[in-house]
């Protein structure tokens, strides 16, 4: 099987860690991973905020990259969500059905570990205490469950603590952290206040975005708790 890592605007532009993990991981477990150099943004923000035409060359784009792999891989639950379902509406909207092909075969990393390779203990090893924190994409879009869980169960000495309230959103959701931000910060200072209340060292997370709109209002009240995504504590040893 051969696997191309689409590692997201985010994560290659801020948080390369989490993309060199995921590929240190699939490696490990025997999977053939490539990192596609042509690919570009998935067309997730321009589909969000309504722009759907402008969003054709970004999708048609990420089409042509990802041709002839025979699964895609993404280390976040929204751009595997956009890619699903948005590319889909693009596709409709631009007459055009190729712009869709790379949805039966995209698959959120949580996904590709326990749907595909079949495995939930992946041979890491993380002792610190955890909390994990299901994104709105993840959860309502894709539905990825409790696989995420269940991978950070068979982590070798990480203890995973029960994140109260644990569906309700962040508060970042892209631009409307920016059109909205008071709205924003209140939402991400509540979630804030319950990873605090479990006494975790590490909230972690299966999207970059969610991950730093926390970690920034973490920082700022000087909490100690630091985040990762879950493929850096997956790729952990």
């Amino acid at each position: 099987m051969r696997v191309g890592l689409l590692v997201t605007c985010l994560n290659d532009a801020l948080f390369p860690d989490a993309g060199k993990a995921v590929v240190t991981l699939l490696r490990r477990l025997g999977v053939d991973v490539d990192f596609p150099p042509g690919q570009t943004c998935c067309g997730q923000p321009m589909v969000n905020t309504g722009y759907l035409d402008e969003a054709v060359p970004a999708v048609r784009a990420t089409v042509e990259a990802f041709a002839g792999y025979d699964a895609v891989v993404v280390p976040s639950g929204s751009c595997a969500g956009s890619v699903r379902h948005q590319h889909g509406i693009v596709a409709r909207r631009a007459g055009d059905p190729g712009l869709a092909v790379l949805a039966d075969r995209t698959y959120e990393l949580s996904e590709f570990l326990v749907d595909v390779l079949g495995v939930t203990d992946v041979g890491a090893s993380f002792p610190h205490r955890v909390t994990y924190h299901p994104t709105c994409h993840s959860l309502r879009m894709l539905g990825v469950g409790d696989r995420p869980r269940r991978l950070l169960e068979q982590v070798r000495g990480l203890t995973l603590l029960d994140l109260p309230a644990a569906e309700e959103c962040c508060g970042f959701g892209g631009t409307f952290a920016v059109k909205n931000a008071d709205t924003s910060v209140s939402m991400g200072s509540d979630k804030v206040r319950h990873v605090l209340g479990t006494g975790a060292e590490y909230l972690v997370a299966g999207d970059s975005s969610c991950l730093m709109h926390l970690g920034g209002l973490l920082r700022r009240q000087r909490a100690g708790v630091r985040t990762a995504h879950l493929a850096e504590i997956l790729a952990a040893t």
